[in-house]
């Protein structure tokens, strides 16, 4: 009776696929090869399967509710996923949700030669980037290689209990957009809710801002000690891993440097992102020449109409380049350390960050800027620009 309502509920009809695909990821791959037993009646062989699960992670409340269910079904006392008397209904439901995506993780594997399209380009020095696919509770690590990305590996994580699309202070909803780890915060300085570590996440970013959106303390971080992990939408907003993932995550991120991604679904690159990119990548070069040239009805005409810095909006922006470009004989700008990236769930919209470095005939400096850029009319204009 066990082996059909699990059938039912967790889809054993691919369990079979499935196990052929798991090898990589071990956790998924031991949780399938225990229901797949369940799914062959082979109860004792599913039992030590979580058994040895529960003895590398003693914390992993799915396995221990699938081993319980085991036990139970020995004595004929069940007959469905996580119905024991007096079961928490809400804690039952959190656990059936991780174990459909578990294993829908398993089921759907990514084609690790594909590349995120949010990865137009990357600066040298992100030697990683992650990028966080929330319909599939996945953080997706990848290699800057030469340039390129290359897939590194993934991990079950949990997002913000109300979903996505973060508004406000308090919401529970995880943010969607293009951010940067912001400092790498200790066991030690933490409380145990947050396990091993926390990385806080520069949201809210500029766009964020832009569009009034509020809250802060968003961190990808650990679960407390007692917990393996949990359901994929049990956070207060932020990107939740395993410790022990969390562990295995830390190496790959850099303080300052290293983007992460977070999207409502994973999209691919494809021949139109190329070619958005490389026009996008000429008018940044045009707007670098008519700022060297000092031509500045031609270097504002690369900024929109409801643009905005930090602090001005286009016609203060405007009158301020006007005045500045009026004491200059000269100007050289130079850009290097050039990334973009696609901002999720928004077409046309590119984040670009770089250093430049600027001189003139009464001026020299040189500083790390961050643009949007947005297609407006099939043309690329500036729609946000600051240091960062």
């Amino acid at each position: 009776m066990l082996r059909s309502t699990f059938i039912s509920f967790l889809l054993y009809g691919l369990l079979a696929t499935a196990a052929h695909g798991a090898d990589e990821h071990g956790i998924e791959a031991q949780l399938v090869k225990s229901l797949q037993a369940i799914n062959d009646n082979r109860l004792d062989i599913a039992l030590n399967e979580v058994n040895s699960l529960l003895r590398a992670n003693p914390n992993f409340k799915l396995a221990q509710l699938v081993k319980g269910d085991l036990l139970m079904a020995r004595a004929g006392g069940i007959n469905n996923f996580g119905s024991a008397a007096n079961a928490p209904h809400d804690q039952i439901e959190d656990l059936r949700e991780e174990a459909r995506i578990r294993l829908q993780r398993v089921l759907s594997r990514t084609d690790t030669k594909l590349t995120p399209r949010f990865l137009w380009q990357l600066d040298v020095r992100q030697k990683y980037v992650l990028v966080v696919d929330t319909s599939r509770a996945t953080l997706f690590v990848y290699q800057n290689v030469n340039g390129v990305p290359r897939y590194v590996t993934d991990f079950y994580v949990t997002i913000g209990k109300l979903g996505t699309e973060k508004i406000s202070e308090g919401d529970l909803r995880t943010p969607i957009g293009v951010y940067f780890v912001k400092a790498d915060l200790p066991k030690n300085q933490l409380a145990d809710m947050y396990g091993s570590g926390a990385y806080p996440i520069s949201y809210p970013n500029e766009w964020d801002r832009k569009n009034s959106r509020t809250g802060s303390g968003i961190w990808v971080h650990g679960t407390p000690s007692d917990t393996y992990s949990r359901a994929p939408r049990a956070s207060n907003g932020c990107v939740v891993l395993a410790n022990e993932d969390l562990e295995k995550l830390a190496p790959y991120l850099q303080v300052g440097i290293t983007p992460v991604i977070i999207t409502n679904r994973m999209d691919w690159y494809n021949e139109q992102d190329q070619n958005d990119r490389q026009a996008l990548l000429q008018e940044v070069e045009a707007w670098r020449k008519d700022w060297s040239n000092l031509d500045t009805h031609a270097y504002l005409q690369h900024y929109a109409r409801d643009f905005s810095s930090d602090s001005m909006d286009y016609p203060a922006w405007a009158k301020q380049k006007q005045l500045v470009n009026s004491t200059k004989s000269w100007v050289k700008v130079s850009l290097s350390n050039l990334s973009i990236f696609s901002y999720p769930e928004q077409p046309g919209l590119t984040v670009v960050n770089f250093d430049q470095d600027y001189s003139s005939n009464n001026l020299s400096n040189r500083m790390k800027k961050r643009q949007y850029w947005i297609k407006k009319n099939n043309r690329w204009q500036i729609i946000y620009e600051g240091a960062t």
